[in-house]
């Protein structure tokens, strides 16, 4: 659950120091590119399916991306019958908090998709949580959506573990997507409506500039 906001200072900057960063002085030092991907056909449009802990900051991120036409919070790996926040947050359910994205693959291909998920998004060594949230709704996890994204996705975790970025393996699942339900209303577009709510504050501002500060050229002009 979202209980963050109850979290003491203290508490928070303690966790802060726990959040596994790779290795070097400078975060993004050693990032390896992601596999090659097909040429795009113009005009064409593609869909990724990620999850990564609280939807919140993981669709803030994606929204800010150039070349991403829409970001869609929600739930996958579960039922349409159990697709609902308060059933979800239970743990029991099979969902993840989920984000579809839309991309345009001519301006930012899957690839680089991958690489702000795994090194902005979240943290993809966490089993089972994120920050302060605990859960298998809270995994990290790719739906991938055709036997390309599979094959990148696979390919592309092989060359982070083998690089060492990370002081521990990815546990992030690659499965095949099944069906993407939409979250509430309020959960839609929440770090835009909501950027001082505290959780945003503590958890997910900082992932926006990280991308804004490593990954300048990703960024849509606002």
């Amino acid at each position: 659950m979202k209980a963050a906001i109850a979290i003491t200072i203290t508490v928070l900057v303690f966790a802060a120091l726990l959040f596994l960063i790779p290795k070097e002085d400078s975060l993004f030092a050693a990032v390896p590119e992601p596999p090659g991907t097909e040429p795009a056909t113009p005009g064409s449009t593609e869909t990724a399916v990620f999850a990564g802990g609280c939807f919140w900051g993981v669709e803030g991120v994606f929204e800010r991306l150039s070349g991403v036409i829409d970001v869609e919070s929600g739930y996958a790996g579960g039922e349409a019958r159990t697709a609902h926040y308060k059933t979800v947050s239970t743990g029991t359910t099979g969902h993840a908090e989920s984000v579809r994205v839309t991309f345009d693959p001519a301006i930012v291909d899957y690839g680089t998709l991958l690489k702000v998920f795994f090194f902005v998004a979240h943290d993809p060594t966490q089993l089972n949580r994120q920050g302060p949230d605990r859960g298998t709704q809270y995994r990290s996890a790719i739906f991938y959506t055709s036997a390309e994204q599979k094959r990148i996705a696979g390919e592309y975790i092989g060359i982070i573990d083998k690089a060492g970025v990370f002081e521990r393996g990815i546990v992030t699942r690659v499965v095949p997507f099944e069906a993407f339900y939409p979250a509430e209303d309020y959960h839609q577009d929440f770090m835009e409506k909501n950027p001082d709510y505290p959780y945003i504050v503590f958890w997910d501002l900082p992932k926006v500039k990280r991308l804004e500060t490593e990954f300048p050229g990703l960024v849509k002009k606002r």
